[in-house]
């Protein structure tokens, strides 16, 4: 659901499953609370276009859960991107995400060397995940 919710990039709808007080680190950016998780994602998806993301998770306990994740993206000048991450996730007793630890490392790529191909929007059921496509 996590990595619909993303590829369907909207920032209002992606802030709920947040907690109100919602703790992110993502890269460097430390961001606090629904309001400044929306203007994150606002100012994200402004620069990365045509946004694909992958997740898959690694392990997962009672509260916590760790997801790998691929997206790929291009800049304004047309630079494309494969970006691989880690995420870590604690909930609370409602289900709604109270942290977000990412670590994110960016690859620079050729247009022609993109694997995510589907239409904007949540990725197709018939697309292969991270482990298929050896990401």
């Amino acid at each position: 659901m996590a990595e619909n919710a993303w590829n369907l990039q909207d920032p209002a709808k992606v802030a709920l499953a947040y907690t109100p007080d919602s703790k992110w680190r993502n890269r460097s950016d430390f961001v606090h609370g629904r309001e400044e998780i929306e203007a994150f994602l606002t100012r994200k998806w402004m620069k990365e276009l045509d946004y694909r993301l992958i997740k898959e998770i690694w392990a997962h306990g009672d509260d916590r859960i760790a997801v790998r994740f691929v997206y790929e993206c291009h800049d304004a000048e047309g630079n494309w991107y494969r970006s691989h991450g880690n995420e870590n996730w604690r909930f609370d007793a409602e289900g709604l995400m109270a942290e977000r630890h990412a670590s994110i490392n960016d690859v620079a790529i050729q247009e022609s060397d993109r694997l995510f191909r589907w239409p904007s929007g949540m990725r197709p059921d018939d697309h292969p995940g991270l482990t298929a496509l050896g990401l």
